[in-house]
């Protein structure tokens, strides 16, 4: 009896040990598919209104809506997005805090900073790269071009005595310029403001008489007549100003977009990863999204059924940074 006894102890011993293993094993995985488990923080490293802002907070919305969480918007602004960008890259690695930036930041600091505080490629993994935003290059009613084939003939005839203004040195629309000067064989002189509001105003009152900026924070403006547009960065017109030439219409292989794309932190697991990159792709997909983004101006990578893969993201985050190292080296721009 004291024997039968102990082989019943014995045999629930054994299994609630076995119970034990099972859920330990099961733990990670109860926990892996609980993601999101709280609000994903979607930090963006530039100042709110601005481009990145704008799409940042409409996608939000919907990537919230799609995987049924809260999804938040934290500008970080500063040092040319190498503020935020650094604190994302800093965060922890269980998908919950991302980085939605821009190719200036991205691509381009970490040949414009000596010390940008972040590796592009090591520091993140690419999750979707959403769509470009095309720069236009505008001019005030009053200058005397009306055409790019105008501008360049202006600026041959009289090198280095026509201006543009830029958000800042090393600044994407800086470098725009500094590429149409390589590239066209002119010398249009820049001069730096402290972001591209000053810069458009100034534009926009006749104090200088050209720039390169977005297409949503410069539409308004183009639509009401108080900027010419004369040429779009992208390699194909863009659909919000269809009678608007591309630069590359009249100066071959001038291609000069500023893309935008969320990023995870590097070491995120694969499992997060990929519900992460799943609800991407869904939202991206909806019609209600691409409407609002088509609007603001942004050309989306790819179909509703064939989004950009993370493969091709880092492809495109690769060709760019090389891109633009040369450029940069080339115009000479430095950040210390």
């Amino acid at each position: 009896m004291r024997s039968l006894v102990l082989c019943k102890a014995a045999g629930r011993r054994a299994f609630a040990a076995t119970a034990l293993v099972v859920l330990a094993a099961g733990a990670p995985a109860l926990a892996q598919s609980s993601y999101p488990s709280r609000p994903i923080v979607m930090i963006v490293p530039q100042a709110a209104g601005g481009t990145n802002d704008i799409v940042g907070r409409v996608v939000s919305q919907k990537l919230g809506e799609v995987m049924g969480a809260s999804v938040v918007v934290e500008n970080r602004p500063g040092a040319g997005g190498n503020i935020g960008t650094q604190a994302a890259a800093k965060a922890g690695k269980d998908g919950h805090t991302l980085l939605m930036t821009i190719s200036s930041s991205q691509a381009i600091n970490p040949a414009l900073y000596k010390n940008a505080g972040f590796d592009p490629v090591k520091d993140f993994k690419p999750v979707s790269l959403i769509g470009a935003v095309p720069n236009v290059l505008l001019v005030h009613p009053s200058f005397p071009a009306k055409s790019i084939p105008e501008l360049l003939a202006l600026a041959k005839a009289k090198p280095g005595q026509y201006q543009y203004a830029s958000a800042g040195n090393g600044t994407l629309n800086h470098l725009l310029g500094e590429m149409l000067n390589s590239m066209a064989g002119i010398n249009l002189q820049h001069v730096p403001y402290k972001g591209v509001a000053p810069a458009l105003n100034d534009v926009l009152g006749g104090q200088l008489p050209m720039l390169f900026a977005s297409l949503p924070s410069s539409l308004s403006h183009i639509k009401a007549g108080k900027l010419r547009a004369l040429a779009v960065s992208g390699a194909a017109r863009s659909p919000v100003l269809p009678d608007v030439p591309t630069l590359a219409e009249t100066v071959p292989g001038y291609n000069g977009t500023l893309w935008i794309g969320l990023f995870a932190p590097a070491g995120v697991p694969q499992d997060v990863f990929g519900k992460l990159q799943d609800g991407m792709n869904k939202a991206l997909a909806a019609r209600d999204l691409r409407d609002k983004l088509e609007q603001q101006g942004v050309e989306l990578a790819g179909p509703p059924d064939k989004p950009v893969t993370p493969e091709q993201f880092a492809a495109v985050l690769n060709d760019d940074i090389a891109k633009w190292a040369r450029i940069v080296k080339t115009s000479g721009a430095s950040v210390d």
